[in-house]
């Protein structure tokens, strides 16, 4: 049976449980950390896959293959 239960997770390490969860034995768990993240930097994360569809097209490398020869300079 998976459960689903918020806690805050502090500098040190311990992971506090905002509601009860009762178990019988020792039991694994997963733990995903949901970090603060910066508006801007979560902004480019999502336009990375709509841009990447533009991006990676054999147009776009046409139009910029003439920078290649700049590689070696």
């Amino acid at each position: 049976m998976l459960q689903t239960v918020e806690g805050i997770l502090d500098p040190s390490g311990a992971v506090r449980l905002l509601e009860p969860i009762h178990v019988d034995q020792p039991t694994r768990i997963l733990l995903t950390v949901l970090l603060p993240v910066d508006e801007a930097d979560l902004g480019a994360q999502v336009s990375e896959a709509a841009l990447a569809k533009d991006w990676q097209r054999p147009e776009e490398d046409e139009a910029w293959a003439h920078l290649a020869s700049l590689k070696s300079l």
